[in-house]
């Protein structure tokens, strides 16, 4: 029978992770104004976020998904909640709309109904089963609107769901914070 054979212990030290997490939180926004402060210094030619774009991320999550660095933000923060699947999904069924050829179109259907819409799948979508049902019957025979209402429910999820929680966090609220210091000066 094979032995596994290790190094001498080392004794790591006890750690209390609530602490870390909650030490880590507190600097995040700190280090996000920091950089905001950095970058906002570069030179004149690099394109800046404008604090006016920031406050208008809060009027809709329309406004906020059409900011690219809107759409990154909010990336950013629906990763740092493990809950980027649905932004992934409404991308790429954006994506997915404009595709022309229909072998293309098809191997996309697949590799789209595999990630996000079957059972069970790496990235899967919250979506009532009658969707799931249409869907199972539409990637049959591909067309460019046969995610349209998985991706209809999505968004309204993040709308209700995710949108606001963002415009409570830490990222949206520290970057608020840097826009009016900016605009103040």
């Amino acid at each position: 029978m094979p032995v596994l054979v290790t190094s001498p212990s080392r004794e790591l030290p006890s750690h209390n992770m609530d602490m870390d997490d909650k030490r880590r939180k507190q600097t995040k926004g700190s280090d996000l104004k920091s950089r905001l402060q950095r970058r906002s210094s570069q030179s004149p030619n690099t394109e800046r976020l404008s604090p006016e774009e920031i406050i208008l991320w809060s009027q809709s999550l329309e406004r906020l998904l059409a900011s690219k660095y809107g759409m990154t933000t909010f990336q950013a923060f629906l990763k740092s909640e493990f809950s980027d699947e649905n932004i992934e999904f409404w991308l790429i069924c954006e994506d997915y709309k404009k595709i022309k050829s229909s072998f293309r179109l098809s191997s996309r259907t697949k590799k789209i109904y595999k990630t996000y819409i079957e059972a069970e799948a790496p990235k899967e979508i919250n979506i009532d089963h009658k969707t799931r049902d249409l869907i199972r019957r539409n990637v049959k025979t591909p067309t460019t609107v046969c995610f349209d209402e998985a991706q209809r429910i999505v968004y309204r999820l993040m709308e209700k769901d995710s949108y606001p929680r963002f415009l409570r966090s830490n990222i949206y609220r520290t970057l608020l914070d840097s826009a009016s210091d900016y605009i103040k000066v």
